[in-house]
């Protein structure tokens, strides 16, 4: 028999295949996460505004509706802010 069992039962050969696979994805994401990082530095020496990028990519990930809704929260926030504060009602003694 070719694979390792350990005392359970599990076929550690398996084992072995499943994190090597998973450590190279890792990899992966790593060099895909300093790619990222090299296209950012990129925009940013050509004078974009790095985080209005990221906004952008950020927004785009998003449904219309979920767009929408946060817009619209975002809206009636700011104008909750800029309303004035009602005076506090005295209280008759």
């Amino acid at each position: 028999m070719s694979d390792t069992t350990d005392t359970v039962g599990v076929a550690g050969d398996r084992i072995r295949s499943i994190i090597e696979r998973i450590e190279r994805l890792d990899e992966e994401i790593k060099d895909l996460m300093e790619t990222k990082k090299e296209i950012f530095a990129e925009a940013k020496g050509e004078g974009l505004d790095v985080k209005v990028l990221k906004e952008i990519l950020k927004l785009r990930k998003q449904d219309k509706d979920e767009r929408d809704e946060q817009e619209t929260l975002l809206d009636l926030y700011l104008r909750a802010m800029d309303a004035p504060t009602p005076a506090p009602v005295a209280q008759a003694a």
